[in-house]
């Protein structure tokens, strides 16, 4: 939106599908396919949804021509493109997205410029009503990528293969966009590159005001900016560049229309030749030093750069529109709010100082695969994005109801953006480099917030812990600051705290127990939960309650699902069942999480737990080994829950590990990767083990509404490791009493 005068008030919001097609020796990795885009077109009808303007889309050279641009195939980008226009969405196309081109090109062949035009001027023929065009993607970045630190082909590894893929690249733009308005006079490019500042230590300056003068290169090349007076220059020459390659550019006339600003939090450096302060994965240099190259906002007192001087730098460098073009943290989801809110406010900020922002890209709107090990390795390590795929359908999160915000009322609004992102936290420090005097820790509100009911449960406490790493303001009460059974008390509370959310993790959970005293089973199991639901839903306020896979009877031999029906054998099983009911009859909007066997490490009363200690002492473990289960880690658990809390998703979710095991496996496992003798360990049929309940005897989960929580053995590996000291400490223990045990 522009004033009277021209100057923008707004900028846009646009979007963009994290589309990296890059390659690997000789395997392509399309990030398209993983998310299961390439097959979903309807996934255009939920951008539209969302009220962006335009949106970065792939037409992807090598996914078109792969082979030959004389058989290029279309249907991908026939089928996408009419149907962004019918939906009133720009497409800004993007034709090579962190890739080396097609099998018979690479970053480094003379002939990539010429072969990237062809293609370029083929795409505009068949699309001619097209406005917007990134032909490459953060050139600078792949060339670092592809050719100095050799993760992508073609796997270069010094200073002359890395200049040689950023003069190709940008030839290639240049030749494309002439290619382009050759059949579109008016085409615009969007030129698109990563954007981080460096600082170092005053040994180091050299290489920091190198790195920072790099950071620009691409888009001074277009620009026409690299002379004689140019910092790089010497060093471009030095490296193979020639007279011609200078010529080129100075003469080019290829300035983008709309200087696009990549920025994440990893994109500000610190350089420090204090290797032993800082992790080994860190360590490296140059020719002269060996140095540590860390994350700025990791070890620096004045934290990041920020969106606005990312944006008023380019600004006052090239004078041309200005964007941010991806705007995404992989983080939990109230910071990923934070992150855009941030870069959303200082967009705002510099239109009313007449900086003209053109827009704010929300990225990976589908969200991304492996990109926290920079593609490095394909694990299938998902973040999702404004929309969550890893399960049966997109879902949109908290991004997607913000960015309706953004679009109908220019601004998000959301109770966790009221406190900073972790970024803007004392925690955010590498240990040993927090500043004196440390920064002063938020005061805890008296009011707002989120209300934990369970003070001296492990869910609770597990709740308070996690809210207050993730700057989530929690009160965690016990019964008797809130008694679910008593709505007097219900009352009280919520009045006294006015949360914007509950968590309810209280309830009877003797599950043998309940079959001799069903009544205080259902009190606090069903009826109270049930009044707690009624209050809420009165308020407006969210609910999140748990329930059980007890819900089942096991006669389905397979993981249950969330619509499976209900069939508890036990009191404690029907207490749940009937609390699902009556919380969702009264709250509809609830979150209700099905769990199974949890285990962590801030409670010792766990099975997991329980095992490894009996272990540590020597003494065997008899466990059942025909009651199949999913065992799941608390703190798995609980930032998953607090991610579909801030996402306000409402209905029944199956909340556990991957991985179906007996108790008895189980605790074998524990005794084989704590190193332990795995014969301490005694299966027996749970008959034999005198409960009181019966139990299901298949009763593990999974979820058709999303992905579940990571594999067991991940969980049992971190478990461990926050473990170990306690259990070192019991096996020394056990030794110096000579292998017995204390007391008569």
């Amino acid at each position: 939106m522009t004033g009277a005068q021209g100057r923008r008030l707004f900028p846009e919001l646009w979007g963009g599908v994290e589309c990296t097609l890059h390659r690997v020796g000789d395997s392509f990795h399309s990030q398209i396919e993983l998310s299961g885009h390439l097959g979903r077109p309807v996934d255009l009808e939920l951008f539209a949804t969302l009220g962006i303007t335009a949106l970065r889309y792939p037409v992807l050279w090598e996914m078109v021509a792969p082979d030959s641009l004389d058989r290029p195939d279309w249907s991908f980008s026939d089928q996408r493109l009419p149907l962004l226009r019918r939906l009133g969405i720009e497409p800004i196309v993007g034709f090579l997205h962190h890739g080396s081109g097609p099998r018979y090109t690479d970053l480094t062949d003379p002939a990539f410029p010429d072969l990237l035009a062809r293609y370029a001027g083929m795409v505009a023929a068949r699309y001619p009503w097209l406005t917007s065009f990134t032909p490459v993607n953060e050139p600078l970045t792949t060339a670092r990528f592809s050719c100095l630190y050799g993760h992508w082909y073609p796997h270069g590894r010094d200073d002359r293969s890395f200049v040689r893929a950023i003069i190709t690249q940008c030839r290639g733009i240049v030749e494309a966009m002439r290619a382009i308005r050759r059949v579109i006079p008016g085409a615009r490019l969007v030129m698109t590159e990563d954007m981080g500042r460096t600082s170092s230590t005053s040994e180091l300056a050299y290489q920091a005001n190198y790195e920072n003068s790099r950071r620009w290169l691409s888009l001074d090349l277009l620009a026409g900016r690299v002379d004689r007076d140019h910092p790089l220059r010497p060093w471009l020459a030095g490296t193979g560049v020639t007279k011609e390659d200078f010529a080129y550019f100075l003469g080019c006339e290829m300035t983008p229309d709309v200087i696009g600003l990549n920025y994440y939090l990893t994109s500000d450096r610190h350089l420090d030749e204090r290797l032993e302060r800082y992790p080994g994965q860190s360590h490296g240099g140059n020719h002269r030093h060996r140095y540590a190259d860390v994350e700025a906002v990791r070890v620096c007192p004045e934290g990041i750069l920020g969106h606005e001087e990312v944006l008023r730098a380019a600004w006052l460098r090239y004078h041309r529109e200005v964007a941010l073009t991806e705007v995404h943290a992989g983080a939990t989801r109230e910071d990923q709010l934070r992150w855009f809110h941030e870069a959303w406010q200082a967009a705002l900020k510099l239109c009313r100082e007449g900086v003209p922002v053109r827009a704010v890209t929300s990225w990976a709107l589908l969200g991304s695969y492996d990109w926290c090990g920079l593609l490095t390795s394909m694990d299938g390590r998902y973040e999702p994005g404004v929309f969550d795929v890893s399960g049966s359908a997109p879902r949109p999160t908290a991004l997607a109801t913000a960015l309706k915000q953004v679009a109908l009322f220019g601004r998000a609004f959301h109770p966790t953006l009221t406190r900073p992102g972790w970024w803007r936290r004392p925690e955010r420090f590498l240990p040993g480099c927090r500043p004196m005097p440390t920064i002063p820790d938020l005061p805890h509100p008296a009011t707002g917030g989120v209300v934990v009911i369970g003070k001296t449960g492990t869910l609770g406490r597990a709740f308070s812990l996690v809210c207050a790493s993730r700057c989530v303001p929690c009160h965690l009460l016990s019964r008797a600051e809130l008694d679910i059974t008593s709505r007097g008390s219900v009352v009280a509370a919520l009045e006294l705290f006015a949360p914007w959310a509950v968590v309810n993790a209280a309830g009877f959970v003797r599950v043998d127990e309940a079959e001799e005293d069903a009544a205080t089973c259902f009190e606090q199991n069903a009826l109270g939960p049930g009044i707690l639901a009624e209050e809420c839903a009165r308020r407006g306020i969210a609910l999140v309650t748990f329930s059980s896979d007890m819900v089942f009877d096991g006669s389905k031999g397979a993981p249950y699902h969330e619509s499976d029906p209900v069939a508890p054998l036990n009191v404690y099983g029907r207490s749940k069942a009937e609390a699902e009911r009556r919380v969702l009859a009264l709250h509809p909007g609830a979150l209700l999480i099905r769990t199974s066997a949890f285990f962590g490490p801030w409670d010792r009363y766990n099975f997991v737990t329980e095992t490894l200690r009996r272990l540590a002492l020597g003494e065997t473990v008899t466990a059942a080994s025909d009651l199949v289960v999913s065992p799941t880690y608390v703190p798995d658990l609980v930032h998953a829950c607090l991610d579909l809390l801030v996402d306000a998703a409402r209905g029944i979710w199956h909340v556990a590990n991957v991985g179906a095991v007996t108790w008895a496996e189980l605790a074998t496992n524990c005794a084989t990767m704590a190193g332990f003798d795995p014969a301490a360990v005694v299966p027996r049929p749970a008959a034999t083990l005198g409960l009181a309940a019966p139990r299901p005897p298949f009763s593990a989960l999974t979820s058709e509404r999303w992905g579940a929580l990571p594999p067991l053995q991940d969980a049992l590996t971190r478990y461990l490791h926050e473990a170990a000291a306690d259990m070192l400490a019991l096996q020394l223990e056990h030794a110096g009493n000579g292998g017995t045990k204390k007391g008569p």
